[in-house]
């Protein structure tokens, strides 16, 4: 399938989607709608609303803010998890020493933590990067620490008998291993670290797209709720677009679907 072909197609299924939707929450059928507009609105206004919100710019400082506590909690996720998943990954020991406390850290309802967060570090910008790091972090590590672990023995023999030392095989071979696990990781992170900034913002703070979200929602503005989810949907796949520009520069080696075939 062409690339053409696949954005017309994904195009096509969001249309359908909207004009389903705009039918359904304002058509009578069989004398009754089937999208009540106070539960549903509609998506004339939805759009309606986000031009309103950047048309008076009232959205760009809460879109700054969440953006700047998703970046954080992606890069500070990330990084975290790629160290420790690669430290576990080399010493055996150590990851077995740990990985009841891992699971257990990790088995941890993340929204219980918002608030603990909050008392810790405030309502500021850091009690939700703490939550977004939470999301992002063993999402990566586990992903990492079996990138390396699935790296073939016979390669890693290959690579001794050629005379490579612990960190030429790390560069050579442990680390090309785990960049695709890595990336897979980080497509996904990429969504729970935005999620991570907006639960906390919705659980308390004074700016942001949950903030924006909550205060619509305190006064039943449906259409200002789904606008709020628009944005963020667009916001999270602009913040994936930019995590695969920098995977096809970093895995430019790897040989595409085509070439395999």
């Amino acid at each position: 399938m062409s690339r053409v072909t696949l954005l017309s197609l994904q195009v096509l299924v969001a249309v359908v989607t909207l004009a389903l939707w705009q039918f359904f929450a304002t058509v009578p059928v069989f004398g009754k709608v089937l999208l009540p507009p106070f539960f549903f609105s509609n998506p004339v206004d939805v759009f309606s609303q986000i031009v309103k919100w950047f048309s008076t710019g009232v959205i760009w400082k809460h879109l700054a803010i969440t953006l700047w506590e998703s970046i954080l909690a992606f890069v500070i996720g990330s990084a975290g998890g790629i160290l420790v998943g690669f430290w576990f990954a080399r010493q055996p020991r150590v990851a077995a020493v740990f990985d009841p406390y891992v699971k257990m850290v990790n088995a941890l309802p993340r929204v219980v933590l918002a608030p603990i967060f909050a008392l810790w570090f405030g309502l500021g910008v850091w009690s939700k990067v703490a939550l977004g790091v939470t999301l992002v972090f063993f999402i990566v590590f586990f992903n990492v620490y079996q990138g390396v672990k699935e790296v073939p023995t016979t390669v890693l023999d290959n690579g001794r008998m050629l005379g490579m030392n612990e960190r030429q095989l790390m560069r050579h071979v442990y680390w090309p291993s785990a960049l695709s696990w890595m990336f897979s990781s980080l497509h996904t992170s990429v969504g729970f670290a935005v999620v991570g900034a907006v639960v906390g913002e919705y659980l308390g703070s004074a700016a942001g797209l949950g903030y924006l979200i909550q205060q619509a929602e305190g006064v039943f503005d449906v259409a200002g709720v789904f606008a709020g989810m628009f944005v963020l949907s667009a916001f999270v796949i602009l913040i994936d677009m930019a995590v695969t520009v920098v995977e096809k520069r970093l895995l430019v080696w790897r040989p595409t679907a085509a070439a395999r075939d």
